[in-house]
């Protein structure tokens, strides 16, 4: 599926892992990656651990794909944000899992599927 000229998720990155998905999140701000590191633990209260080799190389890997732009280097601190690709592919994603969560809890409530 397109979605604004984008190729989503699904196809271009398959599913975001989770800390793909959470570095995404974090960088709906402009963020340093060791602020996205410290938030992502919080946020997840522990659940999702993103070290440094893997904030870097998925982060690296979103650089070349036109998902996120480093915005400034200052004091060794880099600092990324989205682009409007990384946005659309965020969005997108987002509604994906909630249309998992929202089936999933249709099937545990013992709801039907419509026809």
């Amino acid at each position: 599926m397109i979605y604004g000229g984008v190729l989503l998720a699904r196809k271009q990155l398959q599913n975001l892992t989770e800390p793909m998905y959470y570095i995404l999140m974090n960088l709906l701000e402009p963020m340093h990656g060791y602020a996205i590191m410290q938030n992502i633990d919080k946020q997840t209260n522990g659940r999702v651990k993103v070290g440094p080799g893997t904030l870097y190389t998925l982060i690296s890997r979103f650089e070349k794909e036109d998902i996120v732009i480093k915005i400034s280097s200052e004091e060794g601190k880099k600092t990324y944000r989205l682009t409007n690709k990384g946005r659309t592919i965020l969005k997108e994603e987002f509604i994906r899992l909630n249309n998992l969560v929202k089936d999933g809890q249709r099937m545990m409530e013992g709801g039907e599927y419509e026809k």
